[in-house]
C-alpha cells in the first residue's frame, strides 16, 4: 500500500511536467492573441500587454522554484510581445485611444480571451496568471499616481526610463497624447470633462494639453473635481454640451474666411521650409516655459500709457506750441512689463449703474472733482466717484441738452439719420454716455492733460473714449465718416493758423453732416468772444459750411450754433478766393497714420458710386445694408466680389457669435460693456453684438486692407492702429478683447511678448480675451498668459486652427522692471 502511495507521487511529478508544457503552450497562445488584438481595432490598452521589468521581479518571487524554467520561457515570450508592441504602438494610438476606457473595463477583455474549457483544465495556471495580473495592476496604480503627481510639476514632455509605464516610453505627439507623456492615465476630472461634449471623440482635456478636435473647459471648474458644485458651473457645462465643433468653427463661410490668412505656397512644401519651421517651433516651445513677467516701474504708475508717457522723448521736443507733448511718442522698444493695479482696485461696477457712479479706488483722482464739481462733472461721494450727468455746457443734465439740439435742428434725427458722432474735448464723456439713450454712439476724445484722468473716468463708466489731441497730425480716422462733430467748450482754437484744426474736422465730417458748436463765442458779448466769433464766421463761410441754427438753451444758459457741410462742390467753385485752397488730387484724404495736418480742403465726391456722394441708410438698416459704393467688380478681402464678401463676413460672425460666443465659451455677457475687436475687417463681429448692452471699438491694422470706412458706413466706429505700438488708452479700459488671427500676423514683424503685455495693460482684471489663430500661435499666447496666472477658460483646435478663451487675474509680479524712458 505504501509503495502504491509513492508510485502516485511519481506519477504526479510526471503529470506536473506535462502540465508545465501545457502552461507554456497556453501562455504563448494568450500572448499571440494579445498581439493580434493590439494590431486590430481592439480597445485593449497598451499598458495591459506590456509587463514592466520590476513587476516581473515581484511575480517571480511568488512562483515555486521548480517552475523557473517555465518562467524564463514566459519572459522570452513577453519580451517578444513588448518588441512587437513598440512597433505597433503608434498605429494603435491613433486608431483607438485606450485612454477613453478605465483600466478595470479593459482588464476584463484580457481575461475573457481563453475558452471556457481551457480555463477549467488549467485552473492552477490561470490562478497564477490572475495573481500575476493583480500584482501588475497594483504596481501600475502606484506608478500611475506617482506619474500624475510628477506631471503636475512638469508640463513638458519627458522621456522616462523602463521602470515606468508604457505611456512614459511613448514620446509621440499625436492626438490624445498629453504633454506630460501620461495621456493614458485619466483622472476623474478628465472623464467628467469628456462627458460635456460627446461629439469630440477621444479628446484629452487635462490642463495644458491641446490636440486637434479637443476642447479644454475651465469655466468655474476646480482642477481636482470635474463635477463642479455650483449653479454657474453646471450652466456652463450645459452650454458646452450644446456646442459642437461646427459651432466654434462654422462650415461654409468659415473656410472662405480662413483662406485670407493662408499663404499659397503650391501643392508641395520644400524641405528647407519644413526644417526651418520645425526649428522655429522647437525654439518657440523651449521659450514658452521661460516667461518671467515683471511689474513696470514708471512715473505714471497704474495709469501708464507707453506712447503718451514717453518722458524721454517729450523732453527732447523743440516746441509744445501745437500740443506736441500730448501726441503719441512711442518708444522704439515697447515695454514687456506689466502695469501695476491701483491700491484697493475692485471689480468695476456694471452698466448702466456705472454711468452714474464708479469705485473711487479704481480711478483715485480728485482734481476734476475739485475743479469741475460745481459744473456737475464728477463728485466724490464716500467710496464712489459720482457723475450727475452734467458738463460745462449742460450743468442740468446731458439728456436735456441732447434733446435741445434736435429741437433746434430736427434734421439731426438722433438714432436715425445721425448715428455716429465725434465728441471733441469730451471731458468725462457724459454727452456720449447719454447719447446711448437715443441709439447713438459717440467717439469721445480728449488729451491726457491737466484735466486729470478725464478719459479714464469715461472708460471706467462704460463710455467709449480715446486719449488723443488735435495737434500736428491727422486723427486716426478715415475721411467723411462722422455724421456729427460736437464741441462743447472743447478748448480747441479752431480759428488760428488758417483754420488748420477746423479743416481736419472738415476732412472727418460726412458731406451733409453737422458741426454742433456750443461755446462762449456763440452767446457771450465780451471782446475776446466777439473777436473769436467774427474769425470763426469768416473761416466757416470760406469752408462753405451753412449756418443752420443759433439757439439759446434757457435751462443751461448756453447757446448752440449748428452748421452743415455741403454735399456738392458748387460753393467751392464759386468762391472769390481760393482760401483755404483745395487739396491736390494726389492727396489721399483717408491717409491718417502719423500724417501731418494740411491747410487745404478735399473735394466732395460727386460720382454716385463713390463713397460720400450719398447719405447712408437710416439706422438700424445701415448695419446690414451693403454699402452702395461696394461694387461687384471689386475684390473683397476674402477673394469674393466685394458685396458677396461683405455678406459672407456678416453671416459668418452672426453664426459664430450666436452659436458659440454667446453660450458656448462660458462668458457672462451681462458683465461685459467695453469691447474691442483688435483685428476688425468689415465689422461683422461688432454687428453681431448689436442687441447686447455693449459697444465695440473696431481696430483696423495699418498694414491690413483699409476697411474702416465700411465699418463707419454700417453705423459702427473704429480706429486705425499699429499693434507694434501701444494703444492710446488707459490701463484697464476693456472688459473683452477679440483677436482674430492677429497674433500670428504681428509676430512676423513685432515682439509678440510686448503685444501680450499690451493686452494685459488694456484689459481689466476679470476681463476676457478671445483668440482665434493657428495652433502654434495659440500655444505661445496661452503659455504667456499662464505665466501671468490667467485662467484658461476654453481651448479648441481643429485642422491647425484654434480658439482660446482666457480670463485675466488680479495677479501682479513682485519683481519690478524700471522703464527708463518713462521715468521723470
Amino acid at each position: 500500500m505504501a509503495l502504491g502511495k509513492y508510485t502516485r507521487v511519481d506519477n504526479r511529478r510526471s503529470a506536473s511536467s506535462y502540465c508545465s508544457t501545457v502552461t507554456i503552450v497556453v501562455f504563448v497562445a494568450l500572448c499571440l492573441v494579445g498581439v493580434w488584438m493590439m494590431t486590430s481595432s481592439s480597445v485593449v490598452p497598451v499598458q495591459n500587454v506590456d509587463v514592466p521589468q520590476e513587476n516581473k521581479s515581484e511575480v517571480k518571487e511568488q512562483v515555486i522554484e521548480n517552475n523557473n524554467e517555465v518562467k524564463e520561457q514566459v519572459n522570452e515570450n513577453v519580451d517578444e510581445v513588448k518588441e512587437q508592441e513598440k512597433n505597433d504602438s503608434s498605429t494603435s494610438q491613433f486608431e483607438d485611444n485606450p485612454g477613453d476606457l478605465p483600466e478595470d473595463a479593459t482588464k476584463g477583455d484580457t481575461n475573457d480571451m481563453p475558452s471556457k474549457s481551457e480555463i477549467d483544465s488549467n485552473s492552477q495556471e490561470n490562478q497564477e496568471q490572475k495573481q500575476d495580473e493583480n500584482v501588475e495592476l497594483k504596481t501600475r496604480e502606484k506608478e500611475s499616481s506617482a506619474e500624475e503627481t510628477k506631471s503636475k510639476d512638469n508640463e513638458s514632455n519627458q522621456e522616462t526610463d523602463s521602470s515606468k509605464t508604457d505611456g512614459g516610453d511613448n514620446d509621440s505627439g499625436g492626438q490624445g497624447v498629453s504633454e506630460e507623456g501620461s495621456g493614458e492615465k485619466k483622472s476623474d476630472t478628465d472623464e467628467a470633462e469628456k462627458k460635456t461634449d460627446p461629439e469630440e471623440g477621444s479628446a484629452d482635456t487635462k490642463s495644458g494639453e491641446k490636440v486637434d478636435g479637443e476642447i479644454e473647459e475651465k469655466v468655474n471648474q476646480n482642477d481636482s473635481d470635474g463635477s463642479g458644485d455650483n449653479s454657474d458651473e453646471k450652466k456652463d457645462e450645459n452650454q458646452t454640451k450644446d456646442q459642437t465643433p461646427s459651432e466654434v468653427f462654422p462650415s461654409g463661410a468659415q473656410s472662405d474666411l480662413l483662406s485670407e490668412t493662408t499663404t499659397q505656397n503650391g501643392a508641395f512644401s520644400t524641405q528647407a521650409a519644413e526644417s526651418k519651421n520645425e526649428k522655429e517651433s522647437q525654439s518657440s516651445s523651449k521659450q514658452q516655459t521661460g516667461y518671467s513677467w515683471k511689474q513696470c516701474n514708471v512715473t505714471a504708475g497704474p495709469d501708464y500709457i507707453p506712447c503718451l508717457d514717453n518722458l524721454q522723448a517729450i523732453k527732447k521736443l523743440h516746441s509744445t506750441k501745437h500740443y506736441e507733448h500730448r501726441e503719441r511718442h512711442c518708444p522704439e522698444n515697447p515695454p514687456t512689463c506689466l502695469v501695476a493695479l491701483p491700491k484697493g482696485y475692485r471689480k468695476p461696477i456694471e452698466w448702466p449703474t456705472s454711468r452714474e457712479k464708479i469705485w473711487y479706488y479704481n480711478v483715485p483722482h480728485t482734481k476734476l472733482a475739485e475743479v469741475k464739481g460745481h459744473q456737475n462733472w464728477v463728485k466724490v461721494t464716500g467710496e464712489y466717484l459720482t457723475f450727475p450727468g452734467g458738463g460745462t455746457q449742460f450743468k442740468h443734465g446731458a439728456l436735456h441738452y441732447i434733446d435741445f439740439i434736435q429741437e433746434s435742428v430736427p434734421d439731426v434725427a438722433w438714432g436715425k439719420r445721425s448715428r455716429v458722432v465725434l465728441d471733441v474735448g469730451c471731458g468725462v464723456a457724459s454727452f456720449g454716455g447719454y447719447l446711448f439713450d437715443r441709439d447713438v454712439i459717440a467717439m469721445s476724445l480728449a488729451p491726457k492733460d491737466e484735466h486729470e484722468a478725464q478719459v479714464q473716468f469715461a472708460l471706467e463708466r462704460g463710455i467709449p473714449a480715446l486719449s488723443a489731441v488735435m495737434g500736428t497730425t491727422r486723427l486716426p480716422f478715415p475721411s467723411r465718416v462722422f455724421d456729427i462733430v460736437h464741441c462743447a467748450r472743447c478748448r480747441v482754437p479752431w480759428h488760428i493758423e488758417g483754420g488748420k484744426l477746423l479743416l481736419e474736422l472738415n476732412r472727418l465730417l460726412r458731406p451733409g453732416g453737422f458741426f454742433v458748436w456750443s461755446a462762449t463765442p456763440v452767446y457771450q458779448k465780451i471782446p475776446v468772444d466777439v473777436a473769436i466769433w467774427k474769425a470763426m464766421s469768416e473761416l466757416i463761410k470760406s469752408l462753405c459750411w451753412e449756418l443752420i441754427s443759433i439757439n439759446k438753451d434757457t435751462v443751461n444758459g448756453v447757446g448752440v450754433a449748428t452748421y452743415r457741410k455741403p454735399m456738392s462742390n458748387d460753393c467751392y467753385e464759386k468762391r472769390s478766393q481760393n482760401d483755404p485752397p483745395m487739396c491736390a488730387d494726389s492727396d489721399d484724404s483717408n491717409a491718417a497714420w502719423y500724417v501731418p495736418l494740411q491747410t487745404c480742403m478735399h473735394k466732395i465726391p460727386i460720382d454716385s458710386t463713390e463713397r460720400g456722394s450719398q447719405w447712408p441708410e437710416e439706422w438700424p438698416s445701415r448695419l446690414v445694408k451693403t454699402p452702395y459704393w461696394l461694387l461687384s467688380s471689386q475684390v473683397g478681402v476674402y477673394g469674393k466680389s466685394a458685396p458677396e464678401d461683405f455678406a459672407s463676413d456678416n453671416e459668418h460672425w452672426k453664426r459664430v457669435v450666436t452659436k458659440s460666443y454667446l453660450s458656448g465659451i462660458g462668458i457672462d455677457w451681462s458683465t461685459v460693456r467695453n469691447v474691442m475687436d483688435m483685428r476688425a475687417i468689415y465689422g461683422g463681429f461688432a454687428a453681431a453684438l448689436k442687441d447686447l448692452n455693449v459697444w465695440v471699438m473696431n481696430v483696423v491694422s495699418v498694414d491690413a486692407p483699409d476697411t474702416l470706412p465700411i465699418i463707419y458706413e454700417r453705423g459702427l466706429f473704429g480706429i486705425y492702429h499699429d499693434w507694434c505700438e501701444s494703444f492710446s488708452t488707459y490701463p484697464r479700459s476693456y472688459d473683452l478683447l477679440h483677436a482674430d488671427h492677429l497674433f500670428s500676423k504681428i509676430k512676423k514683424r513685432c515682439n509678440l511678448v510686448a503685444l501680450v503685455a499690451e493686452v494685459d495693460r488694456i484689459l481689466r482684471p476679470g476681463g476676457k480675451l478671445i483668440v482665434r489663430d493657428n495652433v502654434e500661435t495659440i500655444n505661445e499666447v496661452e503659455s504667456m498668459v499662464r505665466a501671468m496666472q490667467w485662467e484658461v477658460r476654453l481651448t479648441y483646435s481643429k485642422d491647425n486652427e484654434g480658439l482660446l478663451c482666457i480670463q485675466k487675474s488680479m495677479w501682479r509680479p513682485s519683481e519690478a522692471e524700471t522703464v527708463s524712458y518713462a521715468i521723470a
